[in-house]
């Protein structure tokens, strides 16, 4: 990911909002809650009772010992067979993790702040430049419409800095694969020998290794940090009350020679030695593959029992003579999208961020607590156990955390 914005090093940010929060790591396991969220279809599930469900950890039934239901962090109805204590006090993490700002977004926002964020939730915004807190009792200090404003400034500004350096890395690599296009295509009208040693076919091949480097700056201006992604699922773990991570990941393309005169002409250059290890190590370039361990990433976010919603901002494809823009996100859409799963958190895909925000926010407000004492815990043990809620009538859609590890 561009700028590291997603290895979460919380930056310090003076506003007269927002500033920064820290953490602290702690680990016992006493007991399992888990939040679960049931659909009817599109429509939240609020008539289930404690004996609708059944748990099972590593495939073994469980006793659900207590049933919550919680609509906008108050706990509206409650089945205990063992009383519990359940902090449904809420933090929200919104990540903007775009290329480009999108304007539509301010609608997003504006929705948020003035009918989901209440006085006693906290607030943490991440954009491709700094991290933000939402300073306690801002709300009671400021309207909702000033807040919505001071924040959307805040992201619009650092987006005109924050990815900088990957815009003008991607626009550097489409002029050039424009132009390396065009000189393929004039090599082959003036019938220029493929091993000619002019410096026509010479340029070509400075500048495909050219554009292999912009690539590869690119890949790595984009890395995932797994061990910041890691650490911060750690971090998250030890934060009390309820916790939805919000991520806005806007489609991705890498500008390539136009792949038809690369086809066409790539055994015009067999022969030239230089040309042709040139357009290998291009192909090399392209071919990215996810970094980091999804499996291990997936079970640390739901030990966390934190629920991560995967927004991805469908932009559309960029039309330019000599060059195809390639979707280069697919890999990343995978990736975040099973983590979503893993962590009962929604997946979307569209090309406006205010009605996935929404739906993503009306499935974070409504779900049910359920709490089971698990098997005891043997020394050695260090597995992660999994978890599976179903429920016993009915079609529905159950979502929930994955499971947890014992220590």
């Amino acid at each position: 990911m561009k700028k590291g914005a997603i290895c979460l090093a919380f930056i310090c940010a003076i506003s007269p909002v927002f500033s920064q929060q820290s953490f602290i790591e702690q680990s016992l396991v006493i007991n399992v809650e888990v939040p679960v969220r049931v659909f009817d279809g599109n429509v939240f599930v609020d008539t289930l009772g404690k004996d609708d469900f059944e748990v099972l950890e590593d495939g073994v039934p469980q006793k659900i010992e207590s049933v919550y239901l919680v609509k906008k962090g108050t706990i509206e109805r409650r089945e205990e067979s063992k009383k519990y204590l359940p902090d449904t006090a809420r933090t929200f993490y919104l990540f903007f993790e775009l290329t480009e700002y999108v304007p539509k977004m301010a609608e997003a926002i504006q929705d948020f702040v003035q009918n989901i964020l209440t006085l006693e939730d906290t607030l943490f915004v991440v954009t491709p430049l700094k991290t933000y807190q939402m300073k306690e009792h801002a709300l009671s200090l400021k309207s909702r419409e000033a807040i919505a404003a001071e924040l959307l400034r805040l992201i619009e500004k650092d987006f005109q800095t924050g990815n900088s350096e990957f815009r003008s890395t991607i626009a550097d690599l489409t002029n050039l694969a424009r132009e390396i296009s065009g000189g393929i295509l004039a090599d082959s009208r003036r019938h220029v020998s493929p091993d000619d040693p002019r410096a026509e076919t010479k340029y070509l091949a400075e500048q495909l290794i050219y554009y292999s480097a912009l690539l590869d700056k690119a890949n790595t201006l984009r890395e995932i940090n797994q061990a910041k992604l890691a650490d911060f699922a750690r971090l998250l773990k030890k934060e009390e009350g309820q916790k939805a991570v919000f991520l806005f990941y806007q489609r991705e393309y890498v500008p390539q020679i136009d792949p038809k005169l690369v086809t066409e002409y790539m055994n015009y250059y067999q022969d030239n030695v230089y040309v042709y290890q040139a357009l290998t190590n291009v192909y090399k370039s392209l071919d990215r593959q996810v970094a980091f361990d999804v499996e291990k990433i997936k079970q640390l976010y739901s030990d966390a029992s934190t629920s991560i919603h995967f927004l991805f901002l469908a932009t559309p494809r960029e039309s330019v003579e000599g060059v195809y823009f390639e979707e280069w996100s697919s890999d990343v859409f995978a990736s975040f999208r099973q983590m979503a799963e893993a962590t009962g958190g929604l997946f979307d895909s569209s090309a406006d961020p205010a009605p996935m925000f929404q739906k993503a926010l009306q499935a974070a407000e409504n779900y049910y607590l359920l709490y089971y004492t698990p098997r005891k815990v043997e020394e050695t043990e260090r597995a992660f156990r999994k978890i599976e809620v179903r429920v016993k009538k009915g079609n529905y859609r159950v979502l929930h955390r994955s499971g947890y590890y014992i220590n």
